[in-house]
């Protein structure tokens, strides 16, 4: 790289980057408990979401239909937000697993009828999307596990990640 193109100025520091509306806008979340929607050609937000209720989201993922954001909240919850208008969907908030301290990963599977996320305890959950329910829950890792997706050529296995220093393919 020659230099640097165009700066998006936040503080405090940015946790992570995610692209929506077909990659032609990113939402960043960072420790402020803000989620912030950028467009490449002008390097200030054009929306800013933050509500005294909000925790930090160390994690975000993109549905494989576009259509929503999930966001892995430091209060043990991963909320979801509309991508069109980036509205929180009350609706949908799943729970009933340990992350808070830990920037645990949270994934749609291919299909968006679950969502994945490790924990601090080194369970693995998955939760039903419609219901919003534990659809299944096991121990994947000694220590934190924190990373869970699914494979996208074999929908039925998942891979975890952990702090025991291993990757894990399940069925």
């Amino acid at each position: 790289s020659s230099g640097i193109n165009a700066e998006w100025p936040l503080r405090p520091g940015v946790n992570t980057i995610t692209f929506i509306e077909r990659n032609i806008s990113f939402v960043s979340t960072s420790d402020d408990k803000s989620l912030r929607v950028w467009d490449w050609d002008i390097p200030v937000d054009r929306k800013h979401i933050a509500d005294p209720s909000m925790h930090a989201i160390p994690s975000v993922s993109l549905s494989a239909s576009g259509k929503w954001l999930a966001c892995q909240s430091m209060d043990n919850k991963i909320t979801i937000f509309a991508t069109q208008k980036l509205r929180l969907n009350r609706k949908k908030v799943f729970k009933g697993h340990m992350v808070a301290g830990y920037a645990c990963q949270c994934n749609f599977s291919p299909d968006n009828s679950y969502l994945i996320s490790g924990d601090a305890d080194g369970r693995c959950f998955i939760w039903d999307w419609k219901t919003t329910k534990v659809y299944k829950r096991f121990k994947a890792h000694e220590g934190v596990c924190i990373g869970a997706v699914w494979l996208p050529h074999e929908t039925s296995k998942v891979v975890t990640c952990g702090w025991d220093g291993k990757i894990k393919l399940w069925d």
